[in-house]
């Protein structure tokens, strides 16, 4: 009925947002600073609207037609539906290039949406946006060289690749030697970002506006304030650079035990860290900014190979944490290890989720359904990965789209920031180990659980609360050492078992 309702109305509201953003176009352009750049705002909108109606009206009419009259449940149904998401995962995959931009970065994050949408969206999404993003052309960079420095690529080092080594959404890096020697990485932003931010931001609005306007249950508008406040430092890359220095510094203040991966500590540790302990994290961490590597010091394991270092790339999205969310963050998710269903909702509860939404919370955090959080077992939370558990998620999502999109709606964007962050390291996690392992949630409560101390010790004056705080570290350590002990005795029985 939805579909049906949304066939109907794509044409009035087509015309309608293109007449809305169209009609100022004469007043924009006479009273900008820059004309040129405002015309081609003015222009930009309504291609990039007509292009996102056109699509969306195609997907929904290829539901509605293909699956009509197909018995729920039988196996011709499931075949059709199958074939109508590939289809329609294509024709956004095709929209979300011809836009580019912000569109690549929004299909980049659908691909990580596993427990939202249907797989061949995220498997479509996956093998095209984190490795097939546009290229700029060396004239184009060129182009940017001259307006930001005033000399070409040539003028400025000594060796530069005019073929870029990778592509993003809204940059691509070439290798270049300054006159010094040095070798470098040049990040240069393409060209039609400039011009086409804005009106990607303003089809965005649009749409989740007029989408919300049509069906109040989709209400998704904390996302334009999120891309309001996000995409102007994305495309700063001083703001990137001063990140990335003050990424690092926390790591040698914050985190010396394991400061000697300069670029990127133990892999699943780094972002554990970065939440709970220096509460300034990086919220884009897909595939395709996250490089292992040998660690160049050589220094090797106790088997002899050598240690891995994890390099982390695109500094551009960055969240900072106050102290009480990061505290009670941190506490959620000790909680959430340790299947503490008191304080899972007490602490979801001082995030924003409410009352009525603290399992749902729980839920959307950690992939599992409630019965399987709070149960005791050390390996409660291991997602396996397989077809059957994938299909139990989504139909959870289907179920309870409504109360999703009611908490997403009331939490605070900076949470909403942290579920983006757990997405894209669920998913490369999944990729890595086909699933999660144990080891990845002890590390998780490991040191939320010892940043959770640390704070109380910050807060503690007195000698009495201040051996409360002891007696908890002390507790603490024999909770972990029991884990410990516990997924050895796992990997035993496994190894015994075959």
């Amino acid at each position: 009925m939805a579909t049906r309702s949304l066939w109907r109305t794509r044409g009035k509201l087509a015309v309608a947002a293109t007449a809305l953003l169209t009609g100022g176009a004469t007043a924009t352009v006479a009273t900008s600073e820059d004309p040129a750049t405002a015309l081609k705002l003015c222009t930009a909108v309504p291609v990039r609207l007509y292009r996102n109606t056109v699509t969306a009206a195609s997907i929904a009419f290829d539901y509605e037609y293909s699956l009509w009259g197909l018995s729920e449940g039988s196996v011709e149904k499931a075949k059709v539906k199958h074939e109508v998401h590939l289809r329609s995962a294509r024709k956004l995959q095709e929209l979300c290039f011809k836009n580019g931009g912000i569109y690549i970065k929004l299909g980049q994050h659908l691909g990580q949406l596993e427990y939202l949408v249907p797989e061949e969206y995220v498997q479509t999404m996956r093998e095209s946006m984190l490795n097939k993003c546009p290229v700029s052309s060396y004239d184009q960079v060129c182009e940017v060289f001259k307006k930001e420095l005033g000399e070409t690529p040539d003028k400025i080092f000594e060796e530069f690749d005019p073929v870029p080594i990778a592509s993003a959404s809204l940059a691509q890096v070439h290798v270049a030697r300054t006159l010094d020697g040095q070798k470098v990485a040049v990040k240069v932003q393409h060209t039609h970002m400039t011009d086409t931010a804005t009106a990607d931001r303003a089809t965005v609005e649009v749409l989740v506006n007029t989408l919300h306007g049509v069906f109040p249950s989709f209400d998704y508008r904390w996302l334009i304030d999120e891309i309001r406040e996000s995409l102007p430092k994305e495309l700063d890359f001083l703001v990137e650079a001063k990140n990335s220095e003050k990424c690092l510094e926390n790591f040698r203040k914050l985190s010396p035990h394991i400061a000697e991966y300069v670029y990127a500590p133990k892999v699943s540790r780094v972002f554990a860290e970065m939440m709970f302990r220096h509460g300034f994290v990086h919220c884009d961490p897909h595939a395709a900014n996250l490089i292992v590597r040998p660690l160049p010091s050589g220094k090797r394991t106790i088997l002899g190979k050598r240690k891995p270092q994890l390099v982390l790339l695109d500094h551009g999205l960055y969240k900072e944490l106050d102290f009480t969310t990061r505290f009670n963050y941190a506490s959620l998710w000790k909680a959430l290890i340790f299947s503490d269903a008191n304080a899972i909702k007490e602490n979801s509860v001082k995030l924003g989720a409410g009352e009525d939404l603290y399992a749902l919370f729980a839920a959307i955090l950690t992939m599992k359904p409630w019965n399987r959080i709070i149960d005791p077992s050390v390996d409660h939370l291991v997602i396996k990965g397989d077809d059957s558990e994938r299909s139990e998620r989504q139909m959870y999502a289907s179920q309870f789209f409504p109360q999703i999109s009611e908490l997403l709606r009331r939490l605070p964007r900076v949470i909403l920031l942290m579920l983006k962050t757990n997405d894209c390291l669920r998913s490369v996690n999944s990729c890595l180990l086909q699933g999660s392992s144990v080891e990845t949630f002890f590390i998780i409560g490991k040191v939320s659980s010892e940043a959770v101390v640390e704070a109380k010790k910050l807060q503690r004056k007195s000698l009495l609360s201040r051996l409360d705080v002891l007696l908890e570290e002390i507790l603490l350590e024999v909770r972990l050492l029991g884990m410990q002990i516990a997924l050895w005795l796992l990997h035993l029985r496994r190894a015994l078992t075959g």
